[in-house]
């Protein structure tokens, strides 16, 4: 499973989500939209907006649930933390 999170240095509800996963061991890819811009254009073409933190979870099959916001029952049932 992969974790990728799009975040903004400036964004409180991305921290929080940061520190969520830190606590339950879970790694995940920090992209911060706010300083790369090929990341932010990547962000708004897989989710067709502008806000964070958005995660994309890929599982082992390939497949992909993409979460807007700091979701944490979405989060947890997508990563079977439940």
């Amino acid at each position: 499973m992969k974790v990728a999170i799009y975040t903004t240095t400036t964004c409180p509800y991305c921290k929080l989500e940061k520190e969520y996963l830190d606590s339950k061991g879970i790694k995940y890819d920090n992209i911060f939209v706010d300083q790369d811009a090929k990341a932010a254009e990547e962000m708004v073409k897989i989710s067709g907006q502008m806000g964070v933190p958005f995660t994309v979870i890929t599982q082992d099959d390939g497949s992909k649930e993409s979460i807007l916001g700091f979701d944490k029952a979405r989060i947890d049932s997508a990563l079977r933390l439940v």
